[in-house]
């Protein structure tokens, strides 16, 4: 008799540990399982691209961690599918995207290290990063000093256009 005791007594606390585990979770994970985004009811999985042109080297980062924690919120990674997530640069933005640091502060140059980081970082998660060589070639950009994780066309409003027609909702940063 004793030894059917110390069984269940043993099954019974894995068993409310384990019960424990998935209560903790199911708050934890409690505001995407709740609907905390009503927009994303019946939706099972996000596309979209990121139209930018800002060009401010103090700003790029901060707005670069929102873009990022967008596709890596909960609610997002909970549904079906992954999230395919493109985005891309044109106007003074360029100007960001580049190894050259002329006419930048030191201040201004480290923000642009943590912004290229980001985007190596991004580009590793499977975020798609076009620029615009058109607006390159007016912003006086050496295509060869782009970073290499962005991949070059021609026009990127076409590129907008183009995955717009594709499903993805388009995002504007101006």
């Amino acid at each position: 008799m004793n030894s059917i005791n110390r069984y269940f007594v043993g099954h019974s606390l894995h068993f409310l540990t384990a019960v424990t585990v998935v209560l903790f979770l199911a708050v934890s994970a409690g505001p995407a399982i709740s609907g905390e985004y009503k927009a994303l009811n019946g939706v099972t999985k996000i596309k979209a691209v990121f139209d930018v042109s800002l060009g401010s080297a103090k700003t790029a980062p901060g707005v670069f961690w929102a873009v990022r924690n967008a596709y890596n919120d909960q609610a997002i990674k909970a549904l079906p599918e992954k999230p395919e997530i493109a985005v891309v640069f044109h106007g003074p933005v360029v100007k960001l995207i580049t190894s050259n640091r002329e006419g930048f502060s030191p201040e201004e140059s480290k923000a642009l290290d943590e912004f290229a980081d980001m985007i190596r970082q991004m580009k590793a998660e499977g975020v798609t990063f076009e620029v615009c060589l058109y607006a390159a070639k007016v912003m006086g950009i050496d295509p060869a000093t782009i970073l290499p994780e962005i991949d070059h066309v021609g026009n990127g409003y076409i590129s907008v256009i183009g995955y717009q027609a594709q499903g993805y909702s388009v995002v504007r940063i101006p």
